[in-house]
């Protein structure tokens, strides 16, 4: 089914209120919509950034894992970035191979998963240790097979837009800590291991002055600690700007910073270092849509409330973090958008974005401290549409679907070709309630 229509939303998307009024008659809502030309865009960006001595870029699959989206960029060239043995089963059967996947994850597999791991590595899977014990317990296998794993190494500071989502101060627990390097170093020696691929990760969202920062941080510890380092991966958490007024990282400048700091590196060291880096949102987060019905309106002494059919069940971003997503409002039969956050004019109508499920945090628009925030927008109708922008990532992947026996929404792919294509079926009752006895 092809949309014709041109009444765009946002600079960010060719997605628009025609096309989500057509996904919402089609598959019902709540819908997620992903726009594939922006998922196609942000993939070519990140492949261009200017390195030294050649770039891999892996996608960070964790932000969304639907099967057409992966096969959709590792099809563009992208590698990917499993965060789970779980996660890795599943690029396979959506037809990636071990060899493109690097797992990087804070299981310590053991017994049946052990053999399996152990397994896949041996058909090209790549693994990151992140803590001594999974080190100790790759030990054997590593020196019996002639593997070499990654090393994820914990630097002691990090960044992310909130302090849940950073992964490299000593208030969180992913990787190595420089302390343990030196236990790290005597256990690998004895065991014929050698580190090549050192990997750091500061957070998600992370300020493009620490993310530069890192960059020397990162080359730094490799100068002094791993000799046989080959590659240097950066990690993901580019920013990306889901509101006005964000700003998202600027991938070409990180990357002539991070071209010249390895290049400063090889004329010191002789040594030539291959770049990867692993981003997430910044590929998806743009390209997705919740496409939601206005069911009602109610007000209190101190809120107007907009009540739809998908909240925190859809996206928990607000709920977890504070998020800002922007919000549009548009007719109910998509012919006029009301209100978008790009509006520079005032309007007098604000309004919390409020969902359907049984909890006081249901809302869209909330702050960091889960207070709700109005947002100024235009009073709609019932059955307007209200459009949730910014859900590609960290969305449908983490929602808590089920809650109040919710079940999950549909996934649909706006096409290059400006169809709308489904890519994930809307869950039944039945299907929720399969694996009860």
């Amino acid at each position: 089914m092809g949309y014709s229509g041109s009444n765009k939303l946002n600079s960010f998307s060719e997605f628009d209120a025609g096309a989500a009024a057509l996904a919402a008659d089609t598959f019902g809502t709540p819908v997620y919509v992903y726009d594939e030309n922006l998922i196609l865009q942000k993939s070519r960006e990140c492949l261009c950034m200017p390195n030294a001595f050649g770039l891999k870029v892996r996608y960070a699959m964790k932000a969304n894992s639907n099967r057409t989206l992966l096969r959709l960029i590792t099809d563009a060239g992208l590698h990917l970035d499993a965060s789970s043995l779980n996660e890795v089963f599943r690029a396979r059967l959506a037809g990636v191979a071990y060899e493109r996947i690097m797992l990087t994850t804070q299981e310590t597999c053991q017994g049946a998963a052990r053999a399996e791991l152990e397994k896949l590595i041996m058909q090209g899977l790549k693994y990151n240790v992140c803590s001594l014990q999974q080190l100790w317990l790759i030990g054997d296998f590593a020196q019996a097979n002639g593997f070499d794993p990654g090393i994820r190494i914990h630097p002691g500071v990090g960044s992310g837009e909130s302090s849940t989502r950073n992964t490299g101060d000593d208030y969180s627990c992913f990787g190595i800590h420089l302390s343990d390097l030196s236990e790290a170093h005597r256990y690998a020696e004895k065991k014929g291991i050698k580190f090549r691929h050192i990997h750091e990760h500061i957070g998600s969202g992370a300020d493009s002055e620490m993310w530069r920062q890192n960059i020397d941080l990162e080359l730094g510890i490799i100068e002094e600690y791993f000799p046989d380092a080959e590659v240097v991966c950066f990690g993901g958490g580019l920013k990306e700007a889901r509101m006005p007024g964000e700003h998202p990282a600027d991938v070409e400048l990180l990357g002539f910073h991070a071209k010249g700091q390895i290049e400063d590196f090889y004329y010191r060291t002789g040594r030539k270092l291959k770049m990867e880096i692993e981003p997430g949102t910044y590929i998806v987060a743009n390209s997705g849509y919740a496409v939601t019905r206005v069911l009602d309106k109610k007000s209190t002494s101190r809120s107007n409330f907009i009540v739809t059919d998908g909240g925190m069940e859809i996206n928990s971003r607000p709920l977890l973090y504070g998020s800002r997503h922007p919000i549009y409002i548009i007719s109910g039969d998509g012919t006029h958008v009301k209100s978008t956050e790009f509006d520079s004019i005032t309007r007098d109508y604000e309004a919390v974005i409020a969902g359907k499920c049984c909890e006081s945090g249901d809302c869209q628009t909330l702050d960091m401290d889960g207070h709700t925030v109005p947002r100024a927008v235009a009073e709609p109708e019932t059955g307007d549409i209200a459009i949730i922008g910014g859900v590609g990532a960290y969305c449908s992947s983490m929602a808590p679907f089920n809650y109040n026996s919710h079940t999950q929404i549909p996934e649909v792919l706006f096409t290059k070709e400006r169809e709308l294509k489904l890519i994930r079926k809307r869950q039944t009752l039945e299907q929720m309630l399969a694996n009860e006895v």
